[in-house]
């Protein structure tokens, strides 16, 4: 049954694959097990799907399926950002790199919005965390010079692969990084990511997992819940 569960719930999840020179980006789908999760892509009649930021938005409830909010990584200022440091607030995470054209800043932005419709006395409790799967190009400093951009008071974390790897199999957040080629410019790669917000209460427990924020409706309404 919890597999039948996070099969449906991250199929809706779209994999976004983009290179720093073409800018292109294909159709993903992310398949589940309960062990592991697996890339697959579809082929290339990319202009036959719904673009990106028209697709609806499916907001899942995943308390009692996904941990507690737990990371420790790296920030600017050359600072550390913790879960314990994020206690009493509800947070919103979202795993993307500040390469990317179009699904990052799209959601940045929208998650603004959210804000905005929330009202300045519940935006207060909320706590969005950007984290980069991208580390390499990534540094702190980069990272947060990127978020600021969307003036809704993200903190941008990053950290060695092997800690974007731990953090990423806790929530089952799939990514690929491809290794640029021989002779290659090595900051020119392309890199897949899975789309999605994660939404924790104040206690760090995980509650919800939107697909996008596309059509933010529902999701508003459920996250004034948490906040009420």
């Amino acid at each position: 049954m919890l597999k039948s569960y996070f099969l449906s719930l991250l199929t809706h999840t779209r994999l976004h694959h983009t290179s720093i020179r073409l800018r292109r980006t294909s159709a993903q789908v992310l398949s589940a097990s309960l062990a592991a999760l697996a890339l697959s892509s579809t082929n290339s009649m990319a202009q036959t799907e719904v673009p990106f930021d028209q697709k609806p938005t499916q907001v899942y409830s995943i308390a009692g399926h996904l941990a507690d909010l737990k990371f420790k990584l790296n920030r600017a200022g050359n600072q550390t950002l913790d879960n314990e440091q994020l206690q009493g607030k509800v947070v919103l995470v979202f795993f993307g790199y500040a390469s990317c054209p179009d699904i990052c800043p799209t959601t940045m932005a929208e998650l603004t919005d959210v804000l905005h419709e929330l009202g300045p006395e519940l935006a207060k409790q909320v706590q969005i965390v950007f984290v980069s799967v991208d580390p390499h190009r990534d540094t702190p400093e980069v990272l947060q010079a990127y978020v600021d951009a969307f003036d809704n008071g993200a903190i941008g974390v990053t950290g060695n692969p092997q800690e974007i790897a731990e953090v990423a199999r806790r929530y089952r957040v799939s990514y690929q990084i491809e290794k640029p080629k021989p002779g290659a410019d090595p900051n020119n790669y392309e890199v897949m990511h899975a789309q999605g917000v994660y939404v924790f209460d104040k206690k760090g427990k995980a509650r919800l997992l939107a697909s996008n924020l596309n059509f933010p409706e529902e999701f508003i309404t459920k996250l004034k819940t948490l906040l009420n």
